[in-house]
């Protein structure tokens, strides 16, 4: 069982440190429907009663499932607050559309109260947005990105000069922050060892939502275009069925890579297998460094396909900042420096988990 004083810090940390509230705003809390697997009751307590021990009486507002249509409560009672915390995939589905000028969107990957009281709750969120800026300016200020892993994955890329991005560029908060901004895969060429899952981003809601991968299948890619698969024949089949309804459903390009990007928090710890929910599972486990995930499927991020490439080794200028599922953050001075300044981020490195749900 968490212990108050955990909770107290998790509940801190995405009140005050990723929301930045006050005790004069208002928040909505939309939680999911717990029936559904993926969210506990007792966080969305938690918080709850965190919120009003400050002085704020939130709005709760319960869901069902993502769909494919506008939830229009939902909707107004974004409009209606001056924040609102997602306990629900929901606040997924729009994170990437245009923001609504002066609301906090909170998207929280926080499952339960164990999860919040762990190092995945607990470490300083605003140590994470300043690692991951410094991670976003190595990887913009690099010429050239190789990629790699033990099951076949070999890429390689010239890097386009993107925009770095900043805090503010995102619409929705992720709590705990945990990936970096996503590189364009339009310039990459070579394979990906395709592996244990297919799964949805997030983006939009489809049946049946993965795709278990028995036997090892290479994705050859080049420019961000899928040209061939090659692996067991019945297993390239089910894949490219896949690909084929999932485009023809929502009118989008099936034979595309997009973009991807890695895990940067350590803390993030799956200790129930992913074979028991595989949506649930990549759309949690995403966040691990041991994790580097593909959108595809979709001109456009997140895509709708996720391809999940496990312990990968990831060179910006010959120089690796993952190596074999670790964040190299000791071997940069850019990182090592904010290593230096939060001490519980430090922490959480030196004590990884390994815990993934494989």
């Amino acid at each position: 069982m968490p212990t108050n004083s955990k909770l107290h810090l998790g509940a801190e940390n995405l009140i005050l440190r990723c929301a930045e509230l006050s005790a004069d705003e208002t928040v909505v809390i939309i939680f999911e429907d717990p029936e559904l697997g993926w969210y506990n009751l007792d966080v969305v307590k938690t918080i709850s009663e965190f919120l009003k021990k400050m002085g704020i009486n939130p709005t709760l507002l319960k869901v069902s499932g993502p769909t494919n249509s506008k939830n229009v409560e939902v909707t107004e009672a974004v409009n209606a607050h001056d924040c609102a915390i997602f306990f629900s995939r929901i606040g997924d589905q729009d994170r990437f559309e245009v923001p609504v000028h002066g609301k906090k969107i909170i998207m929280s990957y926080i499952r339960n109260n164990q999860m919040l009281a762990s190092p995945y709750g607990c470490c300083d969120y605003r140590a994470f947005v300043e690692l991951k800026s410094a991670i976003n300016k190595i990887m913009i200020s690099s010429e050239c990105v190789d990629i790699s892993c033990s099951r076949g994955t070999s890429l390689s890329a010239l890097l386009k000069k993107d925009k770095i991005e900043g805090p503010k560029d995102v619409y929705v908060r992720r709590f705990p922050l945990g990936v970096p901004q996503p590189l364009s895969a339009s310039t990459m060429v070579g394979q990906v060892a395709l592996c244990n899952y297919l799964a949805p981003t997030g983006s939009k809601v489809y049946e049946p939502a993965t795709l278990k991968i028995v036997d090892i299948v290479l994705a050859k890619i080049r420019d961000g275009i899928i040209l061939h698969l090659s692996g067991d024949y019945g297993c390239i089949e089910k894949i490219k069925k896949h690909y084929f309804e999932i485009g023809k459903k929502f009118k989008i390009r099936d034979d595309n890579v997009h973009s991807y990007h890695a895990g940067i928090h350590p803390g993030c710890n799956y200790l129930t297998s992913a074979a028991d929910n595989p949506d649930r599972w990549a759309n949690t486990i995403f966040t691990n460094p041991r994790v580097l995930h593909f959108h595809t499927c979709g001109d456009y991020s997140p895509g709708e396909i996720c391809w999940m490439v496990i312990d990968p080794t990831i060179k910006f200028d010959n120089k690796a900042l993952w190596s074999n599922g670790v964040l190299r953050v000791s071997d940069f001075a850019e990182t090592k420096q904010i290593l230096q300044k939060w001490p519980d981020l430090k922490k959480v490195f030196e004590h990884p988990s390994r815990n993934i749900g494989l």
